[in-house]
């Protein structure tokens, strides 16, 4: 399968740079698996409780984001930009570091907020660092929150500002992680999750800390060939219960986003019996399934998404669970109809699709 099937032509003026206000007024697009994606309807964030259940469960990703983005130099004097991939500890970090040339190990960079960090290894194209000198009471961690910027996506083509530190972080982010939002839980609001709830529909929660690599285009030409990027994910034995008891129940599970998605069929895969069943074994760790048209999805059966990237690993991702034609038909009508597009954008809520595999 080459990556070419997953390419479209969006007009630049449909990325959104600033979300809806208020959130729940952005669009939304309403595919059902008996649908042609010329007959998709079109609503707003607004109509998804009307769109529930009552015994339907929401999964959300409770990630966290960091300002992980601070601008620095190098001990010889080149300017550098820090984009954090992961904390490993109170004093290490996984990075991306943008310089004229790459830092050496052993090379120390100093950084807004008057902070040393020390480069102690590779990983790839990752860089290691450590924390060297800050100010009292700081860590890494404290540091990012306090000087760093948040980490918006290239493709908005504006710097970030205070505004963005509510505008690019879910309304039930808990734990810190992410250098990316979960970005179909942007739409959601504490006041749209009452009415959810009001209308018997229960949620539950999975962390996956989502990485810079989420952006990455496939550059191989054929899609098997591509090396997923890894992050790490918590799927709690309290949200394999809420699970086993939607099956019971006959209720649907609804993943807010690829992100709860790609948690949950992790997870899945780690049980391959109870997976045929839609049910899951609680799981910390790494991920780095990589779900495209020809794979199953076993355990959600609605989603809630925004529009993606061209050949990107998350287009494919829609494509594996609601048909690759049908998704691509479906995001050539909301260019046709000026859905705004990306991370600030519009959404689809899309059912699983038997046979989404064939393209």
């Amino acid at each position: 399968m080459k990556t070419k099937l997953f390419d479209y032509q969006l007009p630049p003026g449909l990325i959104a740079s600033r979300p809806a206000e208020p959130r729940e007024s952005a669009r939304m697009m309403i595919l059902p698996a008996d649908l042609p994606a010329e007959l998709a309807r079109h609503a707003h964030i607004s109509d998804l409780p009307a769109q529930l259940q009552a015994g339907d469960l929401l999964v959300l990703n409770n990630t966290r984001v960091i300002p992980a983005r601070v601008s620095g130099r190098k001990d010889s004097g080149g300017r550098v930009e820090f984009l954090l991939e992961r904390l490993t500890a109170a004093d290490t970090a996984l990075c991306h570091i943008r310089a004229s040339r790459a830092p050496k190990i052993g090379q120390q960079l100093y950084m807004e907020g008057e902070v040393t960090l020390t480069v102690v290894g590779r990983e790839g194209d990752l860089f290691i660092v450590r924390w060297e000198s800050g100010p009292a009471g700081l860590d890494l961690l404290g540091w990012l929150k306090q000087d760093g910027h948040m980490p918006l996506p290239a493709y908005i083509q504006r710097a970030d500002d205070a505004q963005d530190r509510t505008d690019y972080q879910t309304v039930f982010a808990r734990h810190d992680g992410a250098v990316a939002a979960p970005t179909a839980g942007l739409h959601l609001t504490t006041a749209l999750l009452e009415q959810i709830k009001a209308r018997g529909v229960h949620t539950a929660e999975v962390t996956l800390h989502v990485g810079a690599g989420t952006f990455q285009p496939v550059r191989v030409e054929r899609i098997a060939e591509h090396q997923m990027h890894r992050e790490w994910i918590d799927v709690p034995q309290v949200t394999v219960d809420a699970i086993a008891r939607t099956r019971a129940a006959g209720g649907r599970v609804i993943a807010i986003g690829t992100t709860a998605l790609r948690a949950l069929e992790s997870a899945a895969r780690k049980a391959p019996e109870q997976a045929k069943q839609g049910l899951v074994k609680p799981f910390v760790g790494d991920t780095d399934l990589f779900l495209y048209p020809g794979q199953q999805i076993y355990v959600v059966d609605r989603l809630l998404t925004n529009f993606h990237l061209p050949q990107s690993t998350l287009l494919m991702l829609v494509s594996a669970f609601a048909g690759h034609q049908r998704v691509l038909a479906a995001y050539q009508k909301a260019i046709e109809q000026g859905y705004r597009f990306y991370s600030f954008g519009d959404a689809m809520l899309l059912d699983r699709q038997e046979n989404a595999g064939e393209v």
